[in-house]
């Protein structure tokens, strides 16, 4: 009789083993973060990611719809348009983000190479009768007043997923092998660049170049070879500026007085960008009673977005969006730095490097410190495929959280 008794404490004791070391761990985890070190905690950041990436889209809906609705109008459509067309992908991205957040860190690191072989195959159809022109630059897909395509986000997400595996594998061969280790990886990575480039969409190849130096660099690749790999890049991204006389007079235009015809050609959208955000104030003009979104500020509700956020809801809007995505690159960051995982840390800092990188990018254009160059606003810009794989990433962000210690014991106990 008593043998069964023993048999049920015994997997008593180790059901109960399982679940007391997990909620011993979280509090000894909340015992360390105290005073400042509460900005390092991981459930803080791992909830505070959640929390902003979901604010900047929602946010965004709202505000695509305030900036779009009298060029719909203008067009002949319904005001209604483009926010209905934003919140569908919202949905869609917003399921993609839940899907991916429940895939499992082990199962992206095995089909990362599945990824970029098929982001690079819809890249090249750019090149084909299917690619798309829009601005100068062909990098969509699809059928015109259907849907379109921009596999270059598709591409983004694909290198933040392989790139750390292929570094990782790279560097246990580095030292029989030496530099020659990384010769696979850094072929592919520029078939990847070449294909976005010669679709002439430079602002796209500047976010890959970014995530790209990303990787290289905490991926053990040699310095004096990364140095060398940039000083190559720049040289061509130079030729590449100074070969287009419109790219060229962008760039001109960024860090030259406007004078003229100029400012009603290339310097037009800048300008105008910058008298929304002047307009603006301290509280802003109220969402909806934009002045700039009456055809004066073209792609109001696409790349030059948060000139209008700034106009209807002031500098302290504007800082609300730039903190978000301050909260966002922290957040990832610090859980990157106390992960154990090596592979699912890299993805995080690969990620904030596109997200946050990109994010700033596109601020940094409206307000006049970088040249125009069409890069959209993650989560916030309207499109769809931004949009899509912007959540996407975001839920790869959460699965790969979703090894840290803490936030396991937390969700066991959950």
């Amino acid at each position: 009789m008593p043998k069964p008794r023993q048999i049920r404490s015994a997997s008593s004791d180790r059901s109960k083993g399982t679940g007391k070391p997990r909620k011993r761990e979280a509090a000894e985890g909340f015992q360390r973060y105290t005073g400042w070190r509460s900005l390092l905690n991981p459930l803080w950041c791992y909830h505070g990611f959640r929390v902003a990436v979901l604010a900047l889209t929602c946010f965004g809906v709202i505000m695509v719809f305030s900036s779009s609705s009298v060029d719909m109008v203008s067009q002949g459509a319904s005001p209604w348009r483009q926010a209905l067309s934003q919140g569908m992908y919202c949905v869609i991205g917003l399921v993609m983000a839940f899907i991916a957040m429940h895939v499992r860190c082990p199962i992206y690191r095995r089909l990362g190479i599945a990824g970029i072989g098929f982001s690079m195959v819809l890249q090249a159809l750019t090149l084909t009768p299917l690619g798309i022109t829009q601005y100068g630059n062909t990098g969509w897909i699809g059928i015109p007043g259907v849907f379109t395509l921009q596999p270059a986000e598709v591409m983004k997400c694909a290198l933040c997923i392989w790139l750390p595996s292929a570094m990782i594998a790279a560097r246990k061969r580095y030292e029989r092998e030496g530099v020659k280790a990384y010769l696979a990886p850094g072929i592919v990575y520029f078939v990847c660049l070449g294909l976005v480039m010669l679709g002439k969409d430079m602002g796209t190849g500047m976010i890959i170049v970014a995530i790209g130096i990303v990787a290289f660099l905490i991926g053990g690749f040699p310095m004096k070879w990364l140095l060398a790999g940039m000083a190559v890049v720049g040289a061509a991204a130079a030729a590449f500026v100074i070969s287009s006389p419109n790219r060229l007079n962008r760039v001109l235009a960024a860090y030259t007085a406007c004078t003229g015809s100029d400012a009603q050609d290339v310097c037009y959208q800048s300008i105008h960008a910058r008298y929304a955000i002047a307009s603006g104030g301290l509280l802003g003009v109220g969402i909806g009673n934009s002045r700039e979104k009456w055809n004066y500020l073209p792609a109001a509700h696409n790349d030059f977005i948060f000139a209008i956020i700034c106009e209807e809801t002031g500098f302290i809007g504007g800082a609300l969006v730039i903190l978000l995505f301050v909260v966002i690159g922290w957040c990832l960051i610090a859980m990157a730095l106390q992960m154990r995982d090596r592979y699912a840390s890299m993805v995080l800092i690969c990620i904030a490097a596109w997200l946050v990188g990109q994010g700033l990018v596109n601020i940094a254009v409206v307000v006049g410190l970088l040249p125009v160059m069409g890069v959209p606003m993650p989560f916030v810009s309207a499109g769809g495929s931004s949009l899509i794989m912007c959540l996407a990433a975001a839920g790869a962000a959460v699965s790969m959280m979703r090894e840290h210690p803490q936030v396991k014991a937390e969700r066991v106990k959950a």
